[in-house]
């Protein structure tokens, strides 16, 4: 029986893959709907900077003990009750859409409460993997896990668009939902291969995953391109004004857009559950980074809809390389028991690309213009790849991932 038969009928990573569709899906229309509510309400395109911002603040306040969580105590029930949270979250934009509420000041707040739940929930979910499917599937099962995220991708944003056209209450109801299943099927998994650190909480073990890193250079390397490459290069919190005031299109375009870059990521991640990528991995993840940067570039000097789609399923299908690669090499030389701690440092680095990605995207686009501020991202994003691969050689050359 071939490895990729095992892993579609190993049901713990069935579980765990829908489960990882369902919050991902939630938290994919929930930030439509906000980006699209709170530019609605205020008109600045700044303010969608700093939505970014306040998701962002609450990986970095916590960063050290959301590893330690992760590593001591039962990851699937942290996870689900970060799950819960979040559909807490959607309830209370349900009422305030419902009773016509809804503030900036209320979103900002309920964006921070987001942050802080999808905080603890990614090292704890990215742990928890090592320890549902067999180490020799591992590498396949990271690809088809960044395939749920993809798959969800792809549908919810479009689907988030879609139902905003009707009010923001048939977006946040349903989001509520998805968190409350995710959380049914997170809680159904097996975590008896988990080896619980049961140190302290004190600072020492929790800046043990920082010292880690940096005593592993590829790693370092590894984690800190993502850092600088995609908040650099990150356009994501810009598409509301592509999408109303140069592609001149509405709630459902938006949706569109934010799913095209899934598009090609999905269509990239079943190719690698199929072929993993096994040699001259280093030299691949990098020209796929570069890869994201030019179409990046394409993206900001685009005035055609049809033509920004299929650049941003280039970009996502570049992003999904080096993420794969990234993924795998880093939880495969990491310790399990230090696993949660890694993956905290690791979600503050994705976090900063993302989150803080779409906050300098604001910034730069308030000083610039909105066009000038996605070249200039794309550019930095070519130039990071370039100095990363002077500055870390041996990650450049790496040709395998184990």
């Amino acid at each position: 029986m071939s490895q990729p038969l095992l892993l579609r009928h190993h049901r713990p990573f069935l579980a765990f893959w829908f489960a990882r569709v369902c919050t991902a899906s939630g938290f994919q229309m929930i930030t439509v709907a906000i980006g699209w509510h709170i530019y609605e309400l205020t008109g600045n395109v700044l303010d969608l900077g700093l939505v970014g911002l306040v998701e962002f603040l609450p990986r970095v306040l916590f960063m050290l003990h959301t590893g330690h969580v992760a590593d001591r105590f039962d990851r699937r029930r942290v996870a689900a009750i970060c799950q819960v949270l979040q559909a807490l979250v959607a309830g209370v934009l349900v009422f305030a859409s419902t009773t016509d509420s809804a503030s900036r000041e209320l979103i900002f707040l309920m964006a921070f409460v987001l942050g802080a739940a999808r905080a603890f929930e990614m090292p704890a979910t990215q742990a928890l993997l090592p320890n549902v499917v067999p180490k020799e599937l591992f590498p396949r099962a990271v690809a088809a896990s960044a395939s749920a995220m993809q798959a969800a991708t792809i549908v919810a944003p479009a689907l988030g668009g879609l139902l905003y056209a009707f009010g923001s209450l048939w977006v946040y109801g349903p989001t509520a939902i998805l968190y409350i299943a995710a959380c049914a099927l997170m809680l159904g998994l097996s975590s008896s291969q988990q080896q619980a650190n049961k140190a302290p909480a004190n600072l020492e073990n929790l800046l043990a995953g920082i010292r880690f890193i940096r005593s592993r250079p590829d790693i370092l390397g590894a984690i800190s391109l993502d850092l600088f490459a995609v908040l650099l290069g990150g356009a994501t919190a810009l598409l509301p004004v592509f999408a109303k005031d140069i592609l001149l299109t509405g709630p459902w375009g938006l949706g569109l857009l934010r799913s095209a870059p899934a598009v090609g990521a999905l269509l990239m991640s079943f190719w690698l559950a199929r072929f993993p990528i096994e040699r001259n991995v280093g030299r691949i993840m990098f020209t796929s980074v570069g890869v994201f940067g030019v179409a990046t570039i394409a993206f900001g000097l685009s005035t055609s809809f049809w033509f920004s789609l299929a650049v941003l399923a280039v970009l996502g299908a570049a992003d999904m390389i080096s993420m794969v690669i990234r993924g795998a090499f880093v939880q495969l030389h990491t310790p399990d028991e230090m696993r949660g701690r890694v993956s905290a440092v690791n979600g503050l680095f994705i976090g900063a690309s993302n989150q803080l990605g779409e906050f300098e995207s604001g910034v730069t686009a308030a000083w610039f213009g909105t066009v000038p501020a996605v070249v200039m991202g794309g550019v930095g994003t070519l130039l990071v790849t370039g100095l990363w691969m002077k500055l870390f050689p041996s990650l450049a050359k790496r040709d395998k991932l184990h």
